[in-house]
């Protein structure tokens, strides 16, 4: 399986790449028994870790049901929908559902939400304190700059009773809808989501909120180093989708790739290698 490195900035899929082996284009292999056997070629972008990790478990079993795996890394959250858009991807799999709400809303993506795979729960890293209780008065607190993550953040702050939002406003809460905020932290959304291992790694602010897949590819491990842990449960809206085109959710390749990550195995497989800091969900 080729695998080509899309990093920060810079997308570096080929045209020559893409046409010579473009999007669900059909090949031919030869099987164990000498008979020719026909695969359908699946293009599928992805962040690192746990993304590009958990399609990769899931290559052989699409191979069995005549489908090659192309898995595309990411490194950020614009570039993977701009290649769907563009067509250079069948699918991506790397951003939950208010996320890709807001990214259609903003650049007018004909997407769908082809199925959910997993929650990765946020967590709160700190290099001076072991809880949330030792975070002084005036502690500062960095977190992503995506708004698409800010009421998921309060309102996992307001759980741990930091903060107090206004009625109502849930997981569309935004800063400004904090409505008491007794020990005065100082929060700071102006960081991207994947620069913010390095933040906490130069100790940037007293507290960092760190998306499980950016914190485990920068070797962290959310149960172990984290100071507060997201709860993750089936009524998390915040699950991993596949993401696809308007009309491709009825490809079957599609429908077989969202079934084969649901399975029995790869569940299994997410739990005994992430051991909960990525939590999978079924139907």
């Amino acid at each position: 399986m080729k695998k080509f490195m899309l990093k920060l900035g810079a997308v570096v899929l080929s045209v020559g790449l893409l046409a010579a082996c473009g999007a669900g284009e059909a090949e031919q292999s030869t099987g164990d028994n000498g008979e020719t056997v026909e695969t359908s070629l699946l293009t599928v972008g992805a962040s690192n870790v746990p993304h590009a990790e958990i399609l990769e478990f899931a290559e052989p079993l699409l191979e069995e049901e005549g489908i090659e795996l192309e898995v595309v890394p990411f490194n950020d959250y614009v570039l993977p929908n701009q290649a769907l858009d563009l067509g250079e991807l069948d699918a991506n799999y790397f951003q939950h559902v208010p996320y890709l709400e807001s990214q259609i809303a903003e650049h007018d993506y004909d997407f769908v939400n082809a199925g959910g795979i997993h929650i990765e729960p946020i967590g709160i890293y700190s290099q001076d304190y072991t809880s949330l209780d030792e975070l002084p008065d005036g502690a500062s607190i960095l977190m992503s700059d995506s708004v698409a993550d800010h009421g998921r953040i309060l309102s996992m702050l307001e759980e741990e009773g930091l903060i107090t939002l206004e009625d109502g406003v849930g997981i569309n809460a935004t800063l400004d809808d904090i409505a008491e905020n007794p020990r005065d932290f100082d929060f700071q959304a102006n960081v991207e989501a994947a620069l913010l291992p390095t933040a906490y790694q130069n100790n940037q602010a007293d507290a960092i909120l760190i998306n499980s897949n950016y914190a485990l590819d920068a070797g962290l491990n959310p149960l172990e180093d984290a100071i507060a842990t997201e709860t993750a449960d089936l009524d998390n809206p915040y699950v991993n989708v596949i993401a696809v085109r308007s009309g491709d959710e009825a490809d079957e390749r599609i429908n077989t790739l969202v079934e084969i990550l649901r399975s029995e195995e790869v569940q299994d497989y997410i739990i005994e290698t992430y051991d909960n800091a990525v939590v999978p969900v079924s139907e």
